[in-house]
């Protein structure tokens, strides 16, 4: 039996992401070491998987970390694409191919395997889409790099979570009619998450005379049309009424997409504009070197039936949405008082709860999505759409899971950034503000034993109109996060098998807005 240290070993960049982080426990499964880079190590730990891997702390982009992190690799997997980015985007995927090829050459790994998009036949590149155009880009960047490497190029992926397939849930499940972009006629080539999965696996084991691309899709070649009525099938909905306009553009695609899904008008619009021309495979070599297992590749009514039961089961391990969102805040909540970032204003709730501590924590365990945020509804939504209208994620991400929180996760337009298990959970807001804002929840008890619930908001205000948006708000505070620590207080007792203790809350709201930093 081969030894651990003889196994060889996988690098996988963008571990935290939809593809990465179900590519991890398949390349377990099949017997790899498996060591990861993350910017962000502690959005791992929290994945079943995480006491297996080894996690080196970098960017990609950065070649002294990704130097450390190739390091005995054989087979290095680059899955870090800059969907939904702003500008400057092409750059960065471009000088992060150029680093994590040349690193791999001077580690002496043996291959690289990158995830790319699905191109359409005999279209000039300069008339792809940036994000395709910047993929097309990338394959040959590490084609290039003297690694034995294997492109595989998918067009939409059908999985539980992910981007498009949301998409298409969304779209087809809220609207029984639709008028709709014209590139519902356009043929695509979808292929199912298990097979790009079995087929990243696979391509560690090719010979070290294969340095291409490869196309990879299902068996059925439909139209986006076609893709929105079998999914109303499999999913026993009525039949859609759709109606295609030529009138939309992709930027006023993306926006439409945007409000009727939960993946907002930043990634709709690359997801888009890559459906303007045919997606449709031209070669299906890759069989040459990872052949079908029988009931493979699967066909794209057996994958929405797949996804939809993972999703009615609460079994999604990972979204589009695990990836961080660009241009959302990434600095952890100081914890100095004397913190050198300069003035945080705080909302300070404290309530007693007549329940026992673990009723109360899956209480706030649960809070988002469809549970929602135990209080003012109508609040909530209306922030969401505000959100939404200056190009935000909006509030209709939702959880991975209705139960269970893992750090990186998000809810709604919140992201989680720390949870102690039974004591903490803190949220990073990923909405558009004018600085940084965190929603912290957490147990304790009294002096007496008692359990207590304890909510905290802040906000670090960027500038003038940082201030201005949290005096302007704070009026609302009592409604909002009043009525929500009164809520999730009853909900717990309720929960608990308590009778709710009326007129225990101890203590008036604090708030303030000078806790101050040096500078």
């Amino acid at each position: 039996m081969e030894t651990t240290a003889r196994r060889p070993l996988c690098l996988v960049t963008g571990a935290s992401g939809y593809i990465g982080g179900r590519l991890v426990p398949e390349l377990l499964a099949a017997g790899y070491r498996v060591r990861c880079l993350a910017r962000t190590p502690g959005k791992l730990r929290d994945h079943p998987w995480a006491g297996e891997v080894e996690v080196v702390r970098g960017d990609a982009t950065d070649p002294e970390s990704v130097r450390t992190a190739m390091r005995g690799v054989a087979v290095a997997y680059y899955l870090v694409h800059a969907l939904g980015t702003g500008r400057g985007f092409e750059d960065t995927d471009r000088e992060g191919a150029r680093v994590f090829g040349a690193q791999a050459s001077k580690a002496g790994v043996r291959r690289i395997v990158y995830l790319g998009g699905l191109a359409p036949a005999g279209v000039p590149e300069r008339e792809l889409s940036p994000h395709l155009r910047s993929r097309s880009e990338v394959g040959r960047i590490l084609l290039a790099s003297g690694v034995p490497t294997t492109v595989l190029r998918a067009a939409v992926i059908i999985g539980s979570g992910s981007a498009s397939f949301e998409m298409l849930r969304y779209l087809t499940e809220r609207l029984p009619v639709m008028v709709t972009p014209s590139w519902v006629r356009t043929r695509i080539q979808p292929i199912a998450v298990r097979d790009v999965l079995r087929l990243l696996v696979a391509s560690a084991r090719m010979p070290a005379d294969v340095n291409r691309a490869f196309d990879i899709g299902g068996p059925d070649v439909l139209t986006y049309r076609d893709m929105m009525t079998r999914y109303a099938a499999v999913a026993g909905l009525p039949r859609r009424v759709i109606l295609p306009v030529p009138v939309l553009t992709p930027r006023l695609s993306s926006h439409w997409v945007g409000l009727v899904t939960p993946v907002p008008a930043s990634i709709a619009r690359p997801l888009t504009e890559s459906l303007r021309h045919e997606v449709v495979c031209r070669e299906n070599d890759i069989t040459r070197h990872a052949a079908d297992p029988p009931g493979h590749p699967v066909g794209f009514d057996e994958a929405v039936r797949l996804a939809l039961k993972r999703v009615r089961d609460a079994d999604v391990t990972t979204r589009w949405s695990s990836a961080s969102v660009a241009g959302a805040p990434s600095d952890p909540l100081p914890t100095d008082p004397d913190w050198a970032g300069g003035s945080l204003c705080t909302d300070l709730r404290e309530r007693p709860v007549d329940a026992p501590p673990e009723a109360l924590w899956r209480v706030i365990e649960g809070v988002g999505g469809e549970n929602g945020w135990y209080s003012s509804p109508l609040a909530w939504s209306l922030r969401g759409v505000a959100d939404r209208l200056v190009g935000g994620v909006g509030l209709r991400r939702g959880r991975r899971d209705a139960h269970r929180l893992r750090v990186g996760d998000s809810v709604d337009f919140w992201r989680v950034e720390e949870i102690e298990p039974g004591r903490l959970l803190r949220l990073r807001a990923e909405m558009r503000l004018p600085g940084l804002a965190w929603l912290e929840m957490g147990v304790d008890r009294d002096g007496t034993g008692r359990t207590r619930y304890r909510q905290r908001a802040l906000f670090h205000p960027h500038g003038l109109l940082g201030q201005a948006y949290w005096w302007s708000i704070s009026p609302f505070h009592a409604v909002v996060f009043g009525s929500m620590a009164r809520n999730i207080a009853r909900t717990a007792e309720r929960a608990g098998g308590r009778r709710p203790a009326d007129g225990t809350f101890s203590s008036e709201p604090r708030t303030s807005s000078a806790v101050r930093g040096a500078g």
